[in-house]
């Protein structure tokens, strides 16, 4: 990663390149021909091949207002890679649609249409790769990197035995005392005597976000005393929004997913925040969206035939929600329909036939899996995906860890409406077999994985839609045979 100076001038420097290469490439008629005769839509343009004069100006109106455009991505700050992918093409659309707007108004700045449109898709191809490759974070000794942690000794054990540039450490309020003969109380967060010499104290938790962004921080170590939900957790899911590497303590690891196995000398153990490729994010979110507006654009009907159907066959409210555990830890809503009589939930696990608290047209929605389509819109809003381990309640989440002490693994990566322990029915009741598919599945993930999962899982609901249908026929069956028996004996 560059950084510092030399990375606002070579983001500067690349963006104002990129684009006067993408005009003049635009301009060329060997580009304007192929563009304008094969491309769907555009073909319907004449192709416009300015003249030199005219050239250096589009040029230069290009050039600054792209530059314009991307001002925020000059400044040198952590980001993940998929972020800097969307913010670059977000800003690429905007200097665009600018661009016309001049043209609109100042027909002497205008770029031809069939211009413009090549410039766009070179821009938004070539600009986000440049600021990938220039932001790419380094390794090693040359790593800025901060401590995180509430545990005074450790942060002070991992100053000294890390050889990467500690621009200084970051903790909550917390006294501590002094282990020297005077029994003196002392404050983690700086407060009264500073408790570590050599290291500057950059705020307590609520400024860690602002002190990844200050001090455009690559690496981030924990040392907390416990692996909570709140502190731990919450540093990890600040430092995965903002594509900060995260490294823990090996005593952490059963809390935590690692990107290599650990060894017995290693003290420090990096943390897999992304565990897969930032490819398969970008494939798996465009699979996502498409799957849960085309699902809810044909089971549209559906969706109302079904909150009929719940709101008549018992009293209380045709949705249920519940708080789930997301990734890190976080928590978002489900939405589902209810399945259960009102006010009748509870955290410890139960297998559905055992369970006299479901309806009658819940039972049929929770073996169809019909309960779940309210969560595509969940899925829309990227707070879950299609694949991927379910999200449990947040209630019922201390009994999993309880029973299964390598459980919060699960929260490393987006839960979702299916996944390889559903279609091999692990549920809550029965946690060590869901959690072995659950880590398979992150091991394994990819898109076509994702898309046998779904595959496997359709056909699971058509067997079981099948199943209740022939069991209601059998139903009505029954009780014609046994009129007849009684008529003739």
């Amino acid at each position: 990663m560059v950084s510092g100076l030399r990375y606002r001038l070579a983001s500067i420097g690349g963006a104002i390149s990129l684009t006067t290469l993408a005009v003049v490439l635009a301009n060329l008629p060997a580009t304007q021909q192929p563009v304008t005769t094969l491309v769907p839509v555009v073909n319907q343009l004449v192709p416009q091949v300015l003249t030199e004069e005219k050239l250096t100006i589009t040029i230069l109106t290009t050039a600054t207002v792209v530059t314009v455009s991307l001002v925020p991505m000059f400044k040198p700050r952590p980001r993940r890679i998929l972020d800097i992918f969307f913010i670059t093409e977000k800003r690429v659309l905007i200097a665009c649609c600018e661009l016309a707007t001049i043209g609109y108004f100042d027909y002497s700045y205008r770029l031809p249409r069939s211009t413009l449109i090549i410039v766009t898709a070179l821009l938004g191809l070539f600009l986000p790769l440049w600021f990938i490759m220039i932001r790419r974070p380094p390794v090693g000794e040359n790593a800025r990197a901060i401590i995180v942690g509430d545990d005074i000794e450790h942060i002070k054990s991992v100053f000294e035995t890390t050889s990467m540039s500690v621009c200084g450490y970051v903790s909550p309020p917390n006294w501590i005392k002094d282990e020297d003969t005077t029994g003196r109380r002392i404050v983690a967060d700086g407060w009264g005597e500073q408790p570590l010499s050599g290291i500057n104290r950059l705020g307590g938790l609520s400024r860690l976000e602002e002190v990844l962004i200050e001090n455009d921080i690559n690496t981030a170590i924990l040392a907390f005393s416990t692996s909570d939900r709140a502190e731990f957790f919450g540093t990890l899911d600040t430092c995965y929004k903002h594509g900060v590497t995260a490294k823990a303590h090996r005593e952490h690891m059963d809390s935590v997913l690692t990107r290599t196995e650990s060894t017995g000398s290693d003290e420090l153990v990096d943390i897999a925040l992304e565990p897969w490729d930032w490819l398969d994010y970008l494939f798996k979110r465009i699979f996502d969206v498409t799957f849960a507006a085309v699902s809810l654009a044909v089971f549209g009907p559906v969706l109302i035939v079904i909150a009929l159907a719940v709101k008549l066959d018992s009293p209380g409210p045709v949705f249920y929600s519940q708080e789930r555990t997301a990734e890190l830890g976080d928590t978002f809503p489900v939405y589902k329909f209810r399945t259960m009589l009102p006010d009748s939930e509870s955290a410890e696990p139960e297998e559905d036939d055992g369970n006299d608290r479901i309806t009658r047209v819940g039972r049929i929605l929770r073996k169809t899996h019909l309960d779940e389509l309210p969560q595509l819109w969940t899925i829309l809003t990227g707070k879950m995906s299609v694949v991927g381990p379910r999200a449990v309640w947040t209630d019922e989440e201390p009994l999993l860890e309880a029973e299964t002490k390598t459980w919060r693994k699960r929260w490393f990566v987006k839960p979702g409406l299916t996944g390889l322990a559903q279609i091999h029915d692990a549920k809550s009741t029965t946690p060590t077999a869901k959690l072995r598919y659950d880590l398979e599945y992150i091991r394994r993930q990819s898109f076509w994985f994702d898309l046998k999962i779904v595959a496997r899982q359709i056909w699971q609901v058509v067997e079981d839609v099948v199943l209740i249908m022939r069991s209601d026929e059998s139903d009505t069956q029954e009780p014609t045979e046994e009129s007849n028996n009684e008529s003739h004996p």
